[in-house]
């Protein structure tokens, strides 16, 4: 069975997002970060996006703008599944060939049972709410930025109930980031 991998940056205080939603502190993260996505990238061919986030990576990544970009060809050649009650297409550049999923656990327990690669999940914090609730998340990958923003987008679903991380590894970067994977197993 193909594992689900979330990966997100987040800020040492535990945010996602700054109040507005916005990104800006990971400019802080090393460039560590681009080697380490560029290894993960071998390891994955599917890329799991909510409708959210599908927006924001397909006004970019396919785009002139990010074609210097070691990562973009790899992200760009990825098969695409989006979760979204709302589009009914998505295309990413010249390539409209993402599949848009209407059920989040169903249709991602579908996909981690085919065959391939593992499944990388990006941002869509709701979504990975969803599947982590669901037991669907395989492994956790948390970018830390080495900066506190007060208030935002938590990482982690509120109220939900206790779960336990088995840790994996934690590998720091040279800005005073880090890698940090963990595995849920409860």
């Amino acid at each position: 069975m193909r594992r689900l991998i979330f990966q997100e940056y987040v800020t040492l205080d535990g945010y996602a997002a700054d109040a507005e939603g916005g990104l800006d502190f990971s400019g802080t993260i090393s460039e560590q970060a681009d080697v380490d996505n560029l290894a993960l990238l071998e390891t994955v061919d599917t890329m799991l996006l909510g409708a959210e986030t599908y927006r924001l990576f397909a006004s970019f990544w396919p785009t002139e703008a990010a074609a210097g970009d070691p990562i973009a060809p790899k992200l760009n050649a990825l098969r695409k599944v989006v979760v979204s009650r709302t589009l009914d297409s998505a295309p990413w550049g010249a390539d409209d060939s993402a599949l848009v999923v209407r059920d989040a656990v169903e249709d991602v327990r579908e996909l981690k049972r085919e065959q391939g690669k593992d499944i990388i999940l990006w941002g869509s914090i709701s979504l990975f709410h969803t599947l982590l609730i669901a037991g669907l998340v395989d492994e956790i990958q948390l970018r830390v930025c080495p900066v506190l923003i007060g208030a935002g987008k938590p990482v982690f679903p509120g109220g939900a109930e206790t779960r336990v991380m088995e840790f994996l590894e934690a590998r720091p970067w040279a800005n005073g980031g880090a890698l940090l994977r963990y595995r849920p197993i409860s």
